[in-house]
């Protein structure tokens, strides 16, 4: 008889665990007290963002710190190869932010450029960060002073595939420049510096934040020509892809006597679209409220009140909501 007191009494001790197990499971489910709360709020989420040379890496550490202190939910930032790769990683469901530059996120969405046949569908923005500046490289030597100089010369426009050989193709598109105008090259930023400083080429594209090291290091042997774009091709140029702003590249960058007009895409975050209003709304709120704690130079171009302007992809409801909550309406 004791026996069998023990073993009910053993049998009822289980039962309650697992009624209370479940019951805990549910709400570590929602995890930590940030504003989404709810069985929807990851207990994890990764922030994918470039080399650890670049800007979006640290950016990202920053960031990854910000939303954990603020949403109870553990976020790192993991290094890859920026906006092309990262916009492929969310598709696949392997990390729930990215970097990208708001063209490439715009190629991804509509499956163009190098996009084509593999869309992605399922990412929405949270906001744009700061401007990566199409800077059209030269020297005072070469005798370029216009995009229409281009035709006829050597001139690197990026890498294979990437977002600065498109950029380059649709401003010369906009000057009624083709690709068979020019001697084509496709070279990376340093290589493209470096053939103009070996006279090996005539100028180079290059889309990245002002000032760019590849530029810099070139400023210190030979006198830098920014080559400008006029208004009305800027004009025409952000009217058929929305995804552009007019920018410029300030005086004294690269030692130039007066700002040069320009345009440029932006860097922004993206989303997956798996995450809920709620943790996104949390989400930006975090970043745009706490940029005060980012400790890269970049930080103090962060503005919530420009978050909204030329993403290229719609906004994610969550970010939209505190972006419509304080004011800021996308364009």
């Amino acid at each position: 008889m004791k026996k069998r007191s023990i073993f009910l009494a053993t049998a009822l001790l289980l039962a309650l665990s697992m009624v209370l197990a479940a019951c805990g499971g549910g709400k570590d489910e929602g995890g930590g007290d940030g504003e989404g709360g709810g069985a929807d709020k990851p207990k994890f989420m990764s922030i994918v963002t470039g080399g650890t040379g670049g800007t979006y890496y640290p950016l990202g550490g920053s960031f990854a710190e910000i939303i954990s202190d603020a949403t109870g939910i553990d976020t790192n930032a993991e290094v890859s190869g920026a906006s092309a790769e990262n916009m492929n990683t969310l598709k696949d469901g392997n990390a729930e932010i990215a970097f990208s530059q708001t063209d490439i996120a715009s190629y991804a969405q509509e499956g163009k450029l190098m996009f084509e046949g593999a869309a992605v569908d399922n990412v929405s923005a949270i906001g744009t960060l700061y401007p990566e500046t199409i800077q059209i490289v030269t020297t005072a030597k070469s005798g370029i002073k216009s995009v229409e100089d281009l035709k006829g010369k050597k001139v690197s426009i990026g890498a294979p595939g990437s977002g600065t050989a498109a950029n380059a193709e649709q401003i010369l598109e906009v000057h009624g420049i083709k690709l068979d105008d020019i001697q084509k090259q496709d070279l990376s930023f340093d290589e493209s510096t470096a053939g103009i400083q070996d006279g090996n080429i005539d100028a180079a594209f290059v889309t990245a934040g002002t000032p760019t090291g590849a530029v810099e290091g070139l400023s210190a042997t030979e006198d830098v020509v920014i080559v400008p774009i006029e208004q009305d091709k800027i004009d025409a140029l952000i009217e058929k892809y929305p995804y552009y702003v007019q920018d410029e590249v300030p005086s004294g960058t690269y030692k130039l006597a007066e700002a040069v007009p320009t345009v440029a895409v932006q860097a922004m975050l993206v989303v997956s679209n798996d995450l809920s209003d709620d943790v996104v709304y949390d989400v930006t709120k975090a970043i745009f409220e706490n940029l005060d704690k980012v400790t890269h130079a970049k930080g103090k171009m962060i503005k919530a009140e420009n978050a909204v302007k030329g993403t290229g992809i719609e906004l994610h409801p969550g970010a939209k909501k505190y972006f419509d909550e304080k004011g800021f309406k996308a364009e």
